[in-house]
Formats: structure tokens, sequence, C-alpha cells
């Protein structure tokens, strides 16, 4: 995947939704399947077709829960797509695992951003690197214990500190949307930047105007940091 100036929109509900952001410019496009809390956008058959047609395989990214790497490759070769988002508390030896077995699958890993939980996030940095392509941060919801999806942001002093840490690329996500998105792109100088309910309508779609006014927002912050 791209090193950086990345831009990824989540929770892809059908076929006309993907190509509509792909216009509008998003690089990748996040499937949230497998998942401990959150509703999934839509089911994996439809997510398989919605690659298939829209040909999108080397944009696809499944975000997942799953922890084992026999259970990440099956149901990566099923959508056919070869970039994998972990979110889930995936042990290094299934993760050392899953690239042993598929080397051509990059592997974006998750800090998943709560409170007091800077030296576990330093740890995953630290002993995963060797074996992902990215990273990406996130917010932990106490209330729901939801690991992303939530809206909401945490504190970004903390994605800075990745950011300068990790020698691979750092994505931020967590309550981004058109009117911050500039604002933490400066703040953090990050690699890219992830977006999901942050620019859906009230009924989970995806909005034309939100999506545009993101991606706009998102280039000039990456302008100013370049």
């Amino acid at each position: 995947m791209k090193a950086k100036n990345i831009i990824q929109v989540a929770g892809v509900i059908d076929a006309e939704e993907a190509g509509m952001l792909l216009n509008l410019g998003a690089d990748y496009l996040g499937f949230p399947l497998r998942l401990t809390v959150n509703k999934e956008d839509l089911s994996e058959s439809d997510a398989k077709e919605v690659i298939r047609t829209t040909k999108i395989q080397d944009k696809a990214v499944l975000i997942t829960y799953l922890d084992s790497a026999a259970e990440i490759i099956k149901l990566s070769d099923f959508l056919n797509v070869k970039i994998v988002q972990l979110h889930g508390k995936i042990s290094e030896e299934e993760l050392v695992k899953t690239k042993y077995l598929r080397p051509d699958i990059e592997i974006i890993k998750s800090l998943v951003v709560a409170q007091n939980n800077f030296s576990e996030l330093e740890r995953i940095v630290k002993n995963f690197s060797n074996w992902v392509s990215a990273f990406i941060t996130d917010t932990f919801d106490p209330a729901t214990g939801a690991e992303g999806a939530t809206g909401k942001t945490h504190d970004w002093n903390v994605s800075r500190k990745l950011v300068e840490l990790s020698d691979k690329p750092v994505i931020i996500a967590g309550g981004l949307n058109p009117r911050n998105v500039k604002e933490a792109i400066v703040k953090i100088k990050p690699a890219g930047v992830d977006v999901h309910t942050g620019v859906e309508n009230k009924d989970g779609r995806k909005s034309f105007e939100l999506v545009k006014k993101f991606i706009e927002e998102a280039r000039e912050g990456f302008g100013i940091i370049a």
C-alpha cells in the first residue's frame, strides 16, 4: 500500500457507494467483518461481490477482529483481498504465522488508544513492526467496548507520539470528520487518515458532500506537512 498521504474510508455498504468513494479520491476502502461489537455493514458474500464487481482487489481492506492466522487467511482468500487491518488482540505468534504462510498479505495493526495504555501500544509497535506494513490508531469506547467506529476522538498527543515512535507508516482514525481532519493531520503528522462514521448520513450511507469535503481537507492537511 501507499507509504504516505493515505485516505481510507471504512464501512462500504454496496458497489454504488464503493464507486462514489473511489471517484471522490479515496485510496482504500475498508470492509469491517467478523466484528466483536459493532454491526457489520454488509455480509461477507456481499462484500466479496462488491470487491469483485468494482475490481478493487488492490484497494479493498479487510477490517476484522480475527486473531487466528488460519481464519485471517481463509477470509482474505474468500474476499480476494491482500490488505488486512487487524483490530483484535492477536498474538505476535499468530501475526508472524500469518505473514509466514502468506507473505503477500499486507497487515495493518491497530493501536487502540484507551486511558493510560500507552505502554501497551508502545510494546505493540516495538514487537510487531517487522511484520506489518502500517499501524492505525483508533479510539476505545468504554461505554460500549467498541475499538473503532465509535465516532469519538482520543488524545491526539498519543497518536503523535506513536507516529514519532514507529518506523512504519501510522494512519490515524477515531472521530475524524471534515471539520477536524486537517487539524489532526497538521498536529499529528500521520502517514494517512481513516474515516467511517464521520462522513455518514443518518441512514448510515456515506454522504457525497461529506466525503468530498473530508478528502479535500485531508489533502490540504497533507500539503501543509509535506
